[in-house]
């Protein structure tokens, strides 16, 4: 699978780890950064990495901030990207089953990094479901 990374410096190391368990298990990373923790705004970043999975040059999408809040508004602006904040297992899987989010919010200063990396592994591992979710899905489009 191809995945695009976007973080800001609040949520450079979780995505770091990210990156690096992507590659142990064999998916194709884009980063669109940021390199450092050096303070930069979310929006330059997060954009380009939902831009990708929007306009199909990735599979799917994890973004990184401090909260994550940001991050998923930003993604979300994005027409065709359906942004997930997550941070459990429950609602990772949740988010992939019921609403075929294809884009993750992650936020490194609320959850532990072995939770992070516990719901990246159940959100990349998830199918979306349809039936009764595909027609709410197909709602969310302008």
């Amino acid at each position: 699978m191809k995945i695009s990374l976007g973080t800001d410096h609040a949520g450079f190391r979780y995505k770091e780890k990210v990156k690096e368990l992507l590659g142990q298990l064999g998916h194709e990373v884009t980063d669109f950064g940021t390199s450092s923790e050096e303070p930069v705004d979310y929006p330059l970043f997060i954009r380009p990495a939902a831009e990708a999975v929007a306009q199909g040059k990735c599979d799917r999408g994890i973004v990184f901030g401090g909260s994550g809040n940001g991050e998923a508004m930003a993604a979300n602006k994005v027409r065709g990207v359906r942004c997930a904040l997550c941070w459990n297992e429950e609602v990772a899987r949740l988010s992939r089953q019921h609403n075929d989010a294809n884009v993750l919010s992650i936020g490194q200063r609320v959850i532990p990094e072995e939770t992070m990396l516990a719901l990246v592994r159940v959100w990349l591992t998830t199918d979306f479901e349809g039936g009764r979710h595909a027609k709410r899905i197909a709602q969310l489009e302008p």
